[in-house]
C-alpha cells in the first residue's frame, strides 16, 4: 500500500496557475542518497515554478526516503510516496496515479536537469500546440561529458518524428527515454509502464508517438544523464536485461507500429532492430561470460531469416549491412573475426591517413 505525504500547503498550489498550466514531475527513487539532493535541487531551481513534484520512494533501504520527506517539509510543491520495492516501472506508475498536472515529465533520481528545462519544454508545447516536447541530453561519464547540442528548435509532424525516432538522424537526438520529454496529460492519460520490466521506456514512448500529432524538438541538452553510475540498473546483468526485456520490447514495437497501419515504418523498425542485434552479438562475444547470449542472438536472427531476407531487399538497407547480415547468418564466428579485424587494423589505418 502506498503512503503519500504532501509538502506544507500543498493543496494551495492547485488551481493557482499563475505562470501557466501545472506540470507534474515524477521522480523514481531507490537507494540513491548520494545523488538525490542534486536531483531534487535541480527541479526546485526550475525557472518554471508551477510544478507538482512527486518523489516516489520505491522501498529504499538507505536514507533516500528520509531525504524525500525532508524536502517535502520545505517546499509545498513536493509530494512523497513511500511504497514497497517494485522496480522503476512500478514507481513511475505510482507517480502517474497521483499526478494531476496538465503536462507530465520524468526525472531519474540519480540524474539532474538544467534550470530552464521545463520552462523551455512547456512553452514549446503551448506555442506549437504540440503534445510532446523532446530535448537533447548530456551523457555524464567518468571520462567526461558528451554534449552535441546545436541550440535549434523545430516542430515535427507525427510522421517525421516517428521516422527520426525509429531510423535515427544525426541532426536530432530523439531517444526512447521518457526523461528527455514532456508529455501532455491528455496524450498519455491511462498509459502505464509494464511492471517488473527494464527498458520500459521503449513501448511507452512508442505508444505516445503513435498517438500524438506534433512534437516540439529542442536541440539543447537540458537533461544530465549519468551513464555509468556504479550499481545502476543499466549496468547490472546487461545480457539478461537485453534478452529478457529489451529485445522483446523492440519486437513489440515493430508489431505495434504495424498494427497502427504503418507497414513501411514497421519494416524500417525491424531493419534497425536487426542491426542492433548484430551490435549486441559483438558485445556479447567480447566477454566469455556473455557468449551464451551471443549464441541466442544468432538463434533469433536465424529464426527470423525469412523476414530479414524480405526487408533487406528494400532500397533503404545499406549495402554494407546486407553483407554483414549474410555473413553473420552463415558464419557467425567469421563475422566476429571480421569485425574485430576491421576495428583493429582498418580504422586506425584510415584515421592515420586523415591526420
Amino acid at each position: 500500500m502506498h503512503q503519500a505525504r504532501y509538502g506544507r500547503a500543498a493543496a494551495a498550489r492547485k488551481g493557482q496557475g499563475v505562470e501557466g498550466k501545472l506540470v507534474s514531475v515524477i521522480v523514481a527513487v531507490y537507494n540513491i542518497e548520494e545523488y538525490l539532493p542534486r536531483c531534487i535541487d535541480s527541479i526546485l531551481a526550475q525557472t518554471y515554478g508551477n510544478l507538482e513534484i512527486i518523489l516516489v520512494d520505491d522501498g529504499s533501504q538507505d536514507r533516500s526516503g528520509s531525504i524525500c520527506d525532508a524536502y517535502a517539509g520545505k517546499d509545498a510543491r513536493i509530494m512523497v510516496i513511500h511504497k514497497k520495492n517494485g522496480g522503476l516501472s512500478d514507481a513511475r506508475n505510482a507517480g502517474l496515479d497521483k499526478a494531476s498536472g496538465d503536462y507530465i515529465g520524468f526525472v531519474d533520481g540519480d540524474d539532474w536537469i538544467e534550470a530552464d528545462m521545463y520552462r523551455a519544454m512547456y512553452e514549446a508545447c503551448e506555442r506549437e500546440n504540440a503534445q510532446i516536447a523532446a530535448c537533447r541530453y548530456k551523457q555524464i561519464t567518468k571520462s567526461g561529458v558528451i554534449d552535441a547540442s546545436g541550440g535549434n528548435s523545430v516542430l515535427l509532424s507525427k510522421a517525421d518524428a516517428l521516422e527520426i525516432y525509429i531510423c535515427g538522424d544525426d541532426r536530432y537526438l530523439i531517444y526512447n527515454s521518457v526523461w528527455s520529454k514532456l508529455f501532455s496529460r491528455d496524450l498519455i492519460g491511462g498509459m502505464r509502464f509494464p511492471a517488473g520490466k527494464n527498458s520500459e521506456d521503449i513501448m511507452f514512448t512508442t505508444r505516445a508517438f503513435c498517438k500524438m500529432e506534433r512534437l516540439a524538438y529542442l536541440d539543447k541538452a537540458y537533461y544530465n544523464y549519468v551513464l555509468d553510475r556504479e550499481g545502476s540498473i543499466m549496468n547490472e546483468k546487461t545480457g539478461e536485461r537485453r534478452i529478457k526485456d529489451e529485445i522483446p520490447f523492440w519486437r513489440e514495437q515493430i508489431a505495434y507500429i504495424r498494427s497502427a497501419g504503418m507497414e513501411e515504418l514497421s519494416d524500417k523498425a525491424a531493419y534497425h532492430f536487426y542491426r542492433r542485434l548484430l551490435f549486441y552479438y559483438i558485445d556479447f562475444m567480447d566477454n566469455k561470460k556473455t557468449r551464451i547470449f551471443a549464441r541466442e542472438i544468432i538463434r533469433q536472427l536465424r529464426a527470423d531469416k525469412g523476414m530479414i531476407r524480405r526487408i533487406y531487399k528494400e532500397g533503404y538497407v545499406a549495402k554494407g549491412d546486407k553483407v554483414r547480415m549474410k555473413l553473420a547468418l552463415a558464419w557467425p564466428d567469421a563475422y566476429y573475426a571480421a569485425v574485430k579485424g576491421y576495428d583493429r587494423y582498418v580504422i586506425p589505418w584510415r584515421n592515420k591517413g586523415r591526420a
